[in-house]
């Protein structure tokens, strides 16, 4: 019989996420802080919005953009916190989570032997998107001297005259690095003069730790170049709602509102009524979710500090990159070894990207309880690792 499948599916490796959350969710008294999904439950008052929208029977198709009023929404919050002005309705797209408007944009964007700058250490899913997409993508390793920041020459360097688009992970799934408002502008004007075109996911936007997110759709002349993709899942406590949203000029929205239309038809429309409400009132929530996150990320910084384990400080998202390379395994072996002797599950550093070799990452969005637990497990690991060496 002929294969079934297709190549280009086959040739794409499995997210090296999955494995270690599948192995600890069958392992008793087992502690994972792999997974990126805050431990917080939705705020009521936005369970409540879904609720009630779907006590009133509102659980029709809704229009293949999303909710006008949801589209209105999310152009005052962009202008309320970024100063960035989009059109509710021809700017603006709802999508099911950020994923679906990373896969959805590089197809509206790419032609086949389009190349697609990706920095890494960053987020799984860039990498076989734009493969799908008929891109060539091209892998930027991302340095922990710079603090994993995209630097003017590493950008320089990657681009050819088949650059099409660079996608920005900033602030960074896995590091926590981010991107300040001077590297930005020196990223622009690169981006300017090449004449290529940035896809800026900014997911994480809420979840800063200094200063104030930028996005470099502010900064001048960038905002017709850019897709800015967003949601609700990090800061609102959503990831089950599968709600996100992009933002772009007119012409790149029509032609993803289309292959949306297509594959998709519109966002869940329970989960849409509730956003409305996340946004016009749940800024209190995301800044409470926030401190908390801030007291774990710098209670975990304290922790490395004391056992001498390397970790520059992130600062943003609720993810830590420590650094392993001392110990002279992989960060694959590391973390088996670590889940198996101390029942801690933690992601390696490779699984998003080859520049993540000898790194971990480590999610703290749990709770403070767990993560002085799963520290002290780390902490006694480490100690008979450096002991017998």
């Amino acid at each position: 019989m002929r294969n079934i499948l297709s190549d280009k599916v086959q040739n794409i490796k499995p997210s090296g996420i999955r494995k270690f959350f599948d192995i600890v969710s069958e392992m008793k008294d087992a502690i994972s802080l792999g997974v990126g999904e805050p431990d917080f439950e939705t705020p009521w008052h936005i369970r409540d919005e879904g609720i009630f929208a779907l006590e009133k029977g509102k659980t029709f198709y809704t229009s293949n953009a999303g909710l006008k009023e949801l589209r209105i929404e999310i152009s005052n919050y962009l202008k309320r916190v970024q100063n960035l002005d989009y059109d509710p309705m021809k700017e603006v797209l709802v999508t099911v989570g950020g994923s679906e408007a990373i896969d959805i944009g590089l197809r509206a964007m790419i032609n086949p032997g389009d190349e697609v700058i990706i920095p890494q250490p960053s987020y799984v899913s860039y990498e076989p998107c734009a493969y799908l997409a008929g891109a060539k993508p091209v892998l930027l390793n991302l340095k922990a001297e710079n603090n994993f920041r995209l630097t003017p020459k590493e950008l320089e360097d990657a681009i050819t005259n088949k650059t099409k688009v660079l996608i920005l992970p900033y602030p960074n799934n896995p590091t926590g690095a981010i991107m300040e408002q001077d590297d930005l502008e020196k990223i622009a004007e690169i981006i300017i003069k090449k004449d290529i075109f940035v896809m800026s996911d900014e997911i994480y936007s809420a979840l800063t730790y200094k200063g104030k997110h930028v996005s470099i759709a502010n900064i001048s002349g960038m905002k017709e170049r850019t897709l800015l993709i967003n949601g609700f899942s990090k800061a609102y406590a959503m990831t089950g709602w599968r709600l996100g949203y992009a933002c772009a000029p007119k012409e790149l929205i029509s032609q993803m509102t289309k292959i949306h239309q297509f594959a998709i038809m519109c966002a869940p429309t329970t989960s849409q009524y509730a956003a409305i409400d996340a946004l016009k009132n749940g800024d209190e929530d995301v800044e409470k979710m926030r401190m908390a996150y801030n007291q774990r990320r710098r209670f975990l910084m304290n922790a490395f500090k004391e056992m001498n384990l390397d970790c520059f400080e992130p600062y943003g998202a609720f993810y830590v990159f420590p650094c392993i390379k001392e110990f002279g395994m992989t960060s694959e072996e590391f973390a088996t070894k670590f889940l198996e002797e101390e029942k801690v599950a933690v992601v390696p550093g490779t699984a998003f990207g080859v520049s993540g070799e000898g790194y971990l990452r480590i999610s703290y969005a749990y709770s403070i309880e767990n993560l002085k637990i799963a520290i002290n497990r780390l902490k006694h690991f480490i100690q008979n690792l450096r002991f017998n060496a």
